[in-house]
């Protein structure tokens, strides 16, 4: 991969949460000007301490580190809920990712589908708590792209209300498997490129985990365009890294940037080669959320359409201009 991959600098914007509500002005303008132009950038000061972070990261290995059978209790259903393994194909690959995932939503969704406590005392509870502080991280930014918007401030965060029973807001844990430093003449994927259909992405991950590279460049929702210059994003503990999805670029009607991005499987020196952990926040509209920007430059549809439309385009569309990109 490294042979066919050009790697560029680019600066990806690091923004202090430090004294939010007072600095809610000069914190909304940064985060415009990082949604228009990258569509990636990091948080720092978010209020969520790198020890509980890393208490989230313990908890998760603990999940995984279960016998398959004991996962296989919670398994993956349509909802977007359970644990799944080696299941998840990319259109940009076309093979499955080399990795497992755990997904859990605060609602209804979840029933049946929390590990038992018996496998695994006080992890739902954990997690509630983790996800509620993330979420409150969420809203902070809600507030901050309905006033850049012209939207009520709480007008996002009404779309994504996680006490309502149909919503879709996502934690996914995740463990990207081992892979050897010794070429064994097999092809690895960890997450091949993709964008994010939600409103915005959380990213959690763990220092010195590298992987994770971006490729912007897309420039309305409704198409992609796959370079081949990347960027390189380090993986720090305490910040999050913070992504724009399909969902606020159509909300923005374009202005800003859901960016493809991928975790790159290690294939030279200097990548990282180990178990990788991280977590992943996608804020999704509840389904009966009304999605249309202040422009109307799209038609106005539901949560629950906007997702369906997303998965299927971002699938269908990322196969063709592959196709594309193929026999040039």
């Amino acid at each position: 991969m490294s042979s066919q991959t050009r790697y560029i600098s680019r600066v990806i914007p690091r923004i202090s949460f430090h004294d939010f509500e007072d600095r809610i002005d000069e914190i909304t303008d940064q985060l415009i000007k990082s949604a228009e132009n990258v569509g990636f950038f990091t948080l720092i000061g978010h209020g969520i301490s790198e020890e509980d972070i890393e208490s989230m990261f313990a908890i998760s290995k603990s999940f995984f580190d279960l016998p398959d059978e004991v996962k296989a209790t919670v398994p993956w259903n349509p909802n977007n809920v359970g644990w799944e393994k080696n299941s998840q194909i990319r259109p940009s690959t076309g093979k499955p990712d080399s990795k497992e995932s755990y997904q859990l939503q605060f609602g209804e969704n979840m029933n049946e589908l929390w590990v038992k406590y018996d496998d695994l005392p006080g992890f739902q509870t954990a997690c509630l708590d983790f996800m509620n502080r993330t979420q409150k991280v969420s809203e902070c930014l809600m507030r901050c792209f309905a006033r850049g918007l012209g939207f009520p401030e709480n007008f996002f965060i009404e779309c994504h209300g996680i006490s309502r029973p149909n919503s879709q807001t996502t934690m996914r844990l995740l463990h990207y498997f081992a892979l050897p430093e010794v070429p064994d003449g097999k092809v690895y994927h960890r997450a091949g490129a993709h964008a994010d259909w939600d409103f915005l992405t959380l990213l959690f991950q763990k220092g010195g985990q590298d992987g994770l590279e971006i490729c912007p460049g897309r420039e309305v929702v409704t198409e992609f365009g796959i370079g081949d210059e990347w960027t390189k994003v380090s993986a720090r503990t305490g910040e999050i890294v913070c992504n724009i999805g399909d969902l606020l670029m159509s909300w923005s009607d374009d202005r800003f940037k859901s960016t493809l991005h991928r975790v790159k499987a290690p294939c030279e020196a200097g990548d990282f080669f180990g178990d990788r952990y991280s977590i992943a926040y996608f804020n999704q509209p509840c389904r009966d959320a009304l999605i249309q920007g202040p422009l109307k430059k799209y038609p106005m549809v539901t949560g629950a359409e906007f997702t369906d439309t997303a998965m299927k385009r971002n699938f269908a569309a990322l196969q063709e201009k592959l196709k594309t990109v193929a026999a040039a």
